[in-house]
């Protein structure tokens, strides 16, 4: 199958993946948008929101819908490496035996991942980033499609441990979540009170989406597009003479490369499902505010002043 008849599948298909999640997950279509963006995209995303917004439904769904193995990790200050990535245990003969971890999945649900101490955020990175883990020495691959998706709670800060640089790079995405509408409200209650359950049934499996995540990363992409997504993420560096006089005023630190991969990698994902051939413009910035969110970091004069990240980051544009 040529490439442009394998987008057009895809298109159909990650519209009936849509319809297959709406059974379960009413509106927060951006935000459902978004995630399925990063998997076929092969990134990470973390999920900011209070709770009670269904982030672990929606993230067990989306799973489900994708046929792929899921894995809820609650996140505690007394949680340890070992509880995330597995041990080595004697068994009756004697000799010492790997059990496995809640790691290893295809989607890792990392529930209130500031909750925990920044030992325990680390033994996240490398999976994250190798899709693989090292364990008493011994190095163990993970099943890849692997996508880890973290949720933080923004209002209850007293005893976390707030994420440090490094590790939110790794993150594709940062993703707000709202609260539902009042229609979309009423139609969650109507649906989640009665004892009418729905049923997901599951649209590909772990191959395809691999097949997916290729097809992705062999769209063509025209220079200027990558030069506008540069250009972009270089002038949220306030050292940078391309800097914009509010990034200047207002951020410390900007975003680092990954941040240009990841705009580009996202956009054509975004170009995809929309059933271009070659993202453009318009894509890089449809996914910008979600990729650069996380990456820039205001200063106080900021904070005092509430200028909030989307406003420095729409005046990139």
């Amino acid at each position: 199958m040529s490439d442009v008849a394998a987008i057009e599948q895809f298109v159909k298909r990650y519209k009936e993946l849509k319809t297959e999640i709406g059974k379960v997950i009413v509106g927060q279509d951006a935000v459902v948008n978004q995630i399925l963006i990063s998997i076929f995209s092969g990134g990470h995303s973390l999920l900011i929101g209070v709770p009670g917004l269904a982030k672990t439904l929606m993230v067990n769904t989306i799973a489900q819908a994708l046929g792929l193995d899921f894995k809820r990790i609650q996140f505690t200050p007394d949680l340890m490496p070992s509880d995330i990535l597995g041990s080595e245990i004697l068994d009756e003969d004697r000799h010492f035996k790997f059990v496995k971890g809640p790691i290893f999945a295809n989607i890792i649900l990392a529930d209130e991942i500031n909750r925990t101490p920044p030992k325990t955020q680390a033994a996240l990175l490398e999976a994250m980033q190798e899709r693989a883990v090292t364990v008493a020495g011994h190095h163990y691959k993970l099943s890849l499609p692997y996508f880890v998706l973290a949720t933080q709670n923004p209002i209850e800060q007293e005893g976390t441990y707030p994420l440090p640089e490094a590790q939110l790079d790794r993150f594709m995405f940062a993703i707000n979540l709202g609260y539902p509408s009042f229609n979309e409200e009423v139609q969650v209650v109507k649906a989640t009170t009665t004892d009418i359950q729905a049923k997901v049934n599951a649209l590909f499996s772990a191959q395809e989406i691999i097949d997916c995540q290729q097809l992705i990363r062999r769209i063509p992409v025209a220079d200027n597009v990558i030069e506008y997504a540069v250009a972009m993420v270089g002038k949220t560096r306030p050292e940078s003479d391309e800097a914009i006089d509010l990034v200047k005023t207002y951020i410390d630190w900007g975003a680092g490369p990954r941040a240009s991969q990841n705009l580009i990698l996202a956009a054509k994902t975004h170009a995809a499902i929309h059933g271009k051939f070659s993202p453009d413009i318009e894509n890089v910035q449809a996914v910008a505010y979600s990729i650069l969110r996380h990456r820039i970091i205001k200063n106080y004069k900021a904070e005092a002043e509430g200028i909030t990240e989307n406003q420095i980051i729409k005046s990139l544009f």
